[in-house]
């Protein structure tokens, strides 16, 4: 049973994405995918989709649509509200709406991206095994692009298990949302505006007081930030070493030092490969919030080690196994 949406207002930006591509970095082909995936992630298990399962990210608020069938959807993320009939939906839960429902996005002020997932997955082709948009080459998601005013959005046919049971149920019992949710907050650090990172390969190539300036003074989110890597502006850093750096590869979460000694972060669309020295790169962890940032933000750094980043992300891949679990057990009777 496919489910379809339209778009009334598509916002600043709306795009399809799921978990990335990460087959084709050898022929210079983006990661992309969701900024924020834990977000992404939680939206998905929230009505029992897959984690790899397609969803929309809107940047920002100012955008809604129109349930143009019964839909089974959720959302995750710090950009935006759903408001239904003047009601603020909650977010990392199931949510049913009648076919005519029309869901406003309003702002939230404390992040920048919002995740929609719907039963079922965002039907949209598959391109070099992923249905996320890399707008910069146009192709993946709807059509290579953003979403537009008048746009029709299905999902695909075949509903899991646990999304048929939560369906079934609140139709049953006339519910727009259960009585449970997932708690995203136990899953992230208190400190929001603090990026804990691991020093890279070229961290030797600085002077000490500029890693010490690195790790101690703060940085704000440039305007220039997009999709491919955030500009920070702060006391820009010295290099001892002068050599060249042969382009070399490079992922999400890389913190690259320019030729003016000013730090990018690389996030979802960055290139494959770079020619700045690495200073550091963001704990996987910490990575969805890099996701919520706005331009104006202010960020410090804390360094950890390549084992205790490790061990964090252990840790939060058990907590959401625990989360699937549970909701599958929930609603499958064993």
């Amino acid at each position: 049973m496919s489910m379809k949406i339209s778009i009334i207002k598509p916002g600043l930006l709306s795009t399809v994405q799921d978990m990335g591509r990460y087959r084709y970095l050898s022929q210079a082909v983006p990661v992309s995918g969701a900024m924020d995936e834990l977000a992404h992630r939680l939206a998905n298990k929230a009505i029992g989709n897959d984690d790899h399962d397609a969803t929309i990210e809107f940047t920002y608020a100012d955008a809604s649509f129109k349930a143009e069938t019964t839909i089974l959807i959720s959302y995750s993320g710090d950009g935006a509200f759903l408001l239904y009939n003047n009601d603020v939906m909650p977010a990392e839960k199931p949510l049913l709406f009648l076919a005519g429902s029309v869901i406003t996005l309003i702002n939230n002020p404390v992040g920048m991206r919002t995740y929609l997932a719907i039963a079922g997955g965002w039907d949209v082709p598959e391109v070099m095994e992923s249905k996320s948009t890399y707008l910069t080459a146009a192709f993946g998601g709807f059509k290579g692009r953003a979403l537009q005013k008048g746009d029709i959005l299905v999902s695909g046919d075949l509903l899991s298990e646990v999304s048929n049971r939560i369906l079934n149920q609140l139709i049953e019992r006339s519910l727009t949302y259960p009585n449970w949710r997932i708690s995203r907050e136990s899953l992230l650090t208190v400190k929001r505006q603090e990026l804990r990172v691991v020093l890279a390969n070229e961290i030797s190539w600085f002077d000490a007081p500029s890693i010490i300036s690195f790790l101690t003074n703060t940085y704000t989110i440039d305007l220039k930030s997009n999709r491919m890597g955030y500009h920070l502006s702060g006391k820009p850093l010295v290099r001892k070493v002068k050599k060249e750096l042969l382009s070399t590869a490079v992922t999400p979460g890389v913190i690259q030092v320019t030729g003016s000694g000013d730090l990018v972060i690389l996030l979802a669309d960055c290139q494959t490969t770079g020619g700045y020295p690495r200073i550091a790169h963001v704990a996987a962890v910490d990575l969805p919030l890099c996701a919520q940032l706005k331009p104006g933000d202010v960020i410090q750094f804390s360094e950890i080690s390549r084992d205790e980043a490790e061990e964090l992300y252990l840790e939060r891949e058990h907590d959401l196994l625990l989360i699937s679990m549970a909701i599958s057990l929930k609603y499958i009777k064993t």
